[in-house]
């Protein structure tokens, strides 16, 4: 009798181990997809933003599994790092912080901004089997760089 609670606890340890391996593994494969992928992704994000003959930073991240501990990001200038009055690279990295948090899309209003954030539209996040992936772009309106995030993520999208 005094068996059954140790086997019961090896039991679930096991499971447990499994699980988050699994959920690990699913991770690591996201990645990998996401890393080959990047580079033309931002391509696809520049064309976008060239034929609206705009300027700015194109971003593109992967979170893995359910939450945000950790999250592999690539970017691209498209033109120009900043222009007089704005360093687009911040805003960019602002807007996917908030997608960070929230799983929304950038500027979406579903809760209060927070310190450190500007609530601007722009960046389009989507879930995949093993994670997140997430596209950003900062140098025109709202409207203009969620429409160029919006590309982006669309193709990485694809690849998944």
């Amino acid at each position: 009798m005094k068996k059954a609670p140790l086997l019961l606890s090896i039991l679930l340890t096991s499971t447990l181990f499994f699980n988050a391996r699994a959920q690990s593994d699913s991770g690591v494969k996201g990645e990998k997809i996401f890393l080959k992928n990047a580079n033309e992704c931002l391509l696809v994000m520049d064309l976008a933003a060239r034929d609206m003959s705009v300027n700015g930073v194109a971003l593109v991240a992967f979170i893995p599994g359910d939450t945000t501990t950790a999250w592999t990001s690539k970017m691209m200038v498209v033109s120009a790092l900043r222009n007089s009055s704005a360093n687009y690279l911040a805003i960019a990295y602002s807007k996917a912080a908030e997608m960070a948090d929230t799983y929304k899309d950038s500027g979406s209003g579903t809760r209060e901004v927070l310190h450190g954030e500007f609530g601007y539209q722009g960046g389009i996040i989507k879930k995949v089997d093993s994670g997140y992936i997430l596209a950003v772009f900062s140098g025109a309106s709202g409207e203009q760089d969620a429409e160029i995030a919006q590309a982006g993520v669309d193709w990485l999208n694809e690849q998944f």
